[in-house]
């Protein structure tokens, strides 16, 4: 990884024991992104909770979660930032080993480090997850396939939405 790749998951680290403590239920920390957008940076702090977010929902983690922010020492941000309290969306990322057993019967999207069956991305329903192994029912072509795929392979992971 890149010096500032290395830079950014410290950030990242930093926020998420800051910040983690203070987003309790109902509500949920999805995942802390930070990134530069055009010519500033902005740190993403995607917060779900059952039945969804609303802008008010937002607003008062946003209330919450700022001045947390500011009373980190050393100031971890090397350069000014906007800071964004949202809802990670349709197509959630799946982070964790309890979000993707927590996504079991949902359809899925998951990127691999190295290919099975020729195949590093598989989108399907995530027919079952026990910690070690997801398997996913996908179409190939016009037939319903299943595969099984060790979780350590897993790259990436979010929820998908069907067309």
């Amino acid at each position: 990884m890149c010096k500032e790749g290395n830079a950014i998951a410290t950030i990242i680290d930093i926020v998420r024991q800051t910040v983690a403590p203070a987003v309790a239920e109902p509500f949920e920390l999805v995942d802390i992104v930070y990134e530069k957008m055009g010519g500033d940076y902005v740190l993403s702090i995607l917060v779900d909770k059952p039945g969804g977010i609303t802008v008010e929902d937002t607003a008062e983690l946003t209330d919450i979660i700022s001045p947390l922010l500011d009373t980190i020492q050393p100031d971890p941000f090397p350069d000014q930032y906007m800071l964004e309290v949202s809802s990670p969306g349709l197509e959630r990322p799946l982070k964790t080993a309890e979000s993707l057993a927590n996504a079991v019967g949902q359809y899925v999207n998951v990127s691999l480090y190295q290919a099975i069956d020729k195949t590093k991305v598989f989108e399907g329903d995530l027919l079952a997850f026990d910690g070690e192994t997801l398997t996913i029912a996908y179409m190939d072509k016009t037939r319903q396939k299943t595969v099984a795929i060790p979780y350590k392979m897993v790259a990436k992971a979010r929820l998908a939405v069907k067309f």
